[in-house]
Formats: C-alpha cells, sequence, structure tokens
C-alpha cells in the first residue's frame, strides 16, 4: 500500500507539473491550468492521508511485535534454552537456605569454625561455585554473578552475627533468672577475735581501758625501759626480728605488748588502768604449741600502795568472769626483769581433751608488780607509786577455752575448723 500511495502521489505531482509547462508550451487555456492545479492539491491531500493513516498500523503491528518478541524472550525456553541459568540460580537459593539452616544449628565455637571453613573458606563451597562461574556463557555471566554474590554477603553476615552473638554471650551455664536464688552463707568472727573481744569486754568491766602501739619498735621501748640490759640473752638476734640497714639496724618487730605499756606511763600520768592487746613476733620453730606471730593481753595498773593482793583479786575476778565461777588461779614464783616480785600465772579451767571436757591446771602468762626501774625509765617517782602487770597468750586462753589442740589451726583459714565457733 505504502508503494501504491506513493505512485499516485508522484503521478499527481508530475502531472500537475508537466500540465503547467505545457500550458506555457504550447498555449492552452486558463481553465485547464487552474483544473489541473486543482486536481494535483486534492491528490497530495488524499495521499498524505493515505500515508499517516498506513505509518498508525505500521507503529501498532510494530509493538504488537515488539510485545511478542519480549514475551518470547523472557520465556525460560527462550531465554535460557539449554537451562543452565535457571539451574544456577536454583542452585545459588538452594545454598543459600541450606547455609542459613546450618548456621542456626551451630551450638559452639568449634561448630561455628566447621562452618566458617565449609562455606568461606578458601576450599569451601562458596570458593568452588565462583571458580564454577568461569564456565558460565558469558551472556549470563551477570545474572549469576550478581545472584552469587547475593548469596555470599547473605552467609557472611550470618557467620559473623553469629560469631557476635557467641563472643557476647556469658560464658558458663545459663542463669535462670525466675529460680530462687541461694541463701547468702552467714559469715563468723575468727575464734581468735572473739577470745580479744570478750578478754576486752571483762577487762572493760573492771576499769581497764584499752592502749595500742606500734608493731614495729625501737630498742629503748623494747628493751632498755623494760630493765632487760644489753647483755641479756633475749636481745640476740636469734630471739628477735631486726630490720637490716644502718638506719633501721636498731629497729625489731615487738616481742611483747609491755612496749605499751612503757609508751602508756610515758604520755600518761598516773594513776592509770590500761590493757593492751595485739600481735607480737618471736622467730619460734612452727609446732602444735608455737609460732612465729601470736597475740597477747597486758594489763597495766599503777597508783598508789596497790599491792599483790590487788593482782590477784583481778587475776581471780578475771578468770571467773572469763572461763566461768568454778575457775581458779594459782601464782607460782618467776623471775622477769620488768616485775619485782614476779610470778607464774596458772589457771585451773575447763579444757576440752579428746571431747570430754575436763578441768586442769594450766599456764596462761606471767605477772608481777612494776619494778622501780621501769618506773624511773618513764619518769614516775617509785616511792611514790606502785603497780602491778600481766601478760596472757591469747592463743593459749583460745586453745583451752575451746579445746583446740594445735595453734597452727589458727592461721591456715580453713573454713572446715572456723565454722566450728
Amino acid at each position: 500500500m505504502a508503494v501504491a500511495v506513493g505512485v499516485v502521489v508522484g503521478v499527481a505531482g508530475g502531472d500537475a507539473r508537466g500540465s503547467a509547462a505545457g500550458c506555457v508550451d504550447c498555449g492552452a487555456g486558463t481553465s485547464s491550468c487552474e483544473w489541473l492545479a486543482q486536481a494535483a492539491d486534492v491528490a497530495r491531500t488524499m495521499a498524505n492521508a493515505v500515508w499517516r493513516k498506513i505509518m498508525r498500523i505500521e507503529r501498532a503491528n510494530a509493538r504488537a511485535i515488539a510485545s511478542s518478541v519480549s514475551a518470547i524472550e523472557g520465556s525460560p525456553s527462550r531465554a535460557d534454552p539449554s537451562g543452565t541459568l535457571r539451574a544456577m540460580l536454583a542452585d545459588l537459593d538452594t545454598m543459600e537456605h541450606e547455609a542459613l539452616s546450618e548456621i542456626a544449628a551451630v551450638a559452639d565455637a568449634a561448630a561455628l569454625e566447621a562452618f566458617r571453613v565449609r562455606w568461606l573458606g578458601s576450599n569451601g563451597r562458596l570458593k568452588g561455585v565462583m571458580d564454577a562461574l568461569k564456565t558460565v556463557p558469558k551472556e549470563e555471566k551477570p545474572a549469576v554473578g550478581k545472584r552469587l554474590n547475593e548469596v555470599k554477603a547473605v552467609i557472611e553476615a550470618a557467620f559473623h552475627a553469629r560469631k557476635d552473638a557467641a563472643a557476647a554471650a556469658p560464658k558458663g551455664p545459663a542463669v535462670d533468672v525466675t529460680e530462687p536464688g541461694l541463701p547468702m552463707g552467714e559469715g563468723a568472727r575468727h575464734v581468735l577475735t572473739k577470745t580479744i573481744d570478750e578478754i576486752v569486754d571483762v577487762l572493760g568491766r573492771m576499769g581497764f581501758a584499752v592502749a595500742d602501739g606500734p608493731e614495729l619498735e625501737d630498742e629503748w621501748h623494747n628493751f632498755n625501759a623494760l630493765n632487760i640490759p644489753e647483755s641479756h640473752p633475749a636481745r640476740g638476734p636469734a630471739d628477735n626480728f631486726f630490720l637490716g640497714g644502718e638506719v633501721a639496724g636498731k629497729l625489731l618487730l615487738r616481742t611483747q605488748t609491755s612496749t605499751v605499756q612503757i609508751r602508756a606511763m610515758e604520755a600518761m600520768k598516773p594513776p592509770l588502768k590500761i590493757c593492751a592487746i595485739g600481735r607480737v613476733y618471736r622467730p619460734d620453730a612452727h609446732d602444735a604449741t608455737h609460732y612465729s606471730m601470736f597475740h597477747q593481753v597486758e594489763g597495766l595498773y599503777v597508783d598508789r600502795k596497790v599491792s599483790m593482793v590487788d593482782l590477784k583479786t583481778t587475776l581471780v575476778q578475771f578468770a571467773k568472769a572469763f572461763f566461768g565461777p568454778q575457775a581458779e588461779i594459782r601464782l607460782r614464783p618467776s623471775f622477769f626483769p620488768f616485775t619485782e616480785p614476779s610470778a607464774e600465772l596458772d589457771m585451773k579451767m575447763r579444757v576440752m581433751r579428746n571431747g570430754v571436757p575436763e578441768w586442769r591446771w594450766i599456764e596462761l602468762g606471767g605477772c608481777g608488780m612494776v619494778d622501780p626501774n621501769v618506773f624511773k625509765s618513764v619518769g614516775i617517782d617509785p616511792e611514790e607509786w606502785t603497780g602491778f602487770a600481766f601478760g596472757l597468750g591469747i592463743e593459749r586462753v583460745a586453745m583451752r577455752k575451746y579445746g583446740i589442740g594445735d595453734i597452727r589451726l589458727l592461721f591456715e583459714n580453713d573454713a572446715r575448723f572456723l565454722r566450728q565457733f
């Protein structure tokens, strides 16, 4: 139809042009020339209308053909006649689902590492698929490569999320927060602390005030002021913990709480009534009855006309208050450089022996009247003031009261032992 229209247009145009020329050459009439011109105009108008209609039809046909071609090309058989693209995309979908299912079942760090090696390692499944991408036809590689990158990103994200969750998870067994809590264990004072508190309570009711002093002492307070001469064997290095060096060579860990009595008399004027409690140190070999560190309690009473009667009365009252009304004491003559006269203090108390309580005489310490030389060393007139002093080993008191047979048990911090008290 397009060809026919072209002919019509061409003829009409040719006739019009030819008639006009013929009119000039042949001298034809004016009416003939006008008719030919009008016919040419009509022919051109008709030809243009027909051409536009044909073009509309051709464009509609072109769209229909293009739609049909697209539908054909989009079909599986047309897009992938061999089925390679569809198969690879399906394999990638299956791989993604399998990897996500597997990592969801990971229970520990070992399983997570096995997953990484299996899927993301240098010889893992993803690496194998990437190597197989080389065999994909060139026109199909973009689609397959894009999907492969998506699957890889999903698997890597799942792996890192699981790894971070495992790192943030609390170590050890899970705690059920709805389960009732365990009851708090009740603590208790150490048996030595309990014994010290009981002694202080008894002496406090008898009018003794607690005094304290340093555990690191000089030779004046530890020996000289207590009337212990330089030639006395108790001042030797075998019986003391001396500090080394030129400056600290004359310093030592105190060997008795009598040093606190000296400091108290230096700081206070009589009358005074104090008790001193604390640790002392002696280089003794450890056995059932000896330890290189132990505790002492000492009492000091200075006033006018204080006598041995006051000392014995104080010790009797202490024994009955601490050990019970049946407790008794006895004094045996002895010697100490800082008291004169001096005595060993024995107490008859109920002690545990093989689990059975029995009354026995037990040596607990020493006592006596303060030596005049001690008063002179601290500036107290021994002609006006007198006083008595006594000292007890706290471990010895605790062991006798609670039936403990080995002093080392008091310092081993064995909870099974300490819970008994």
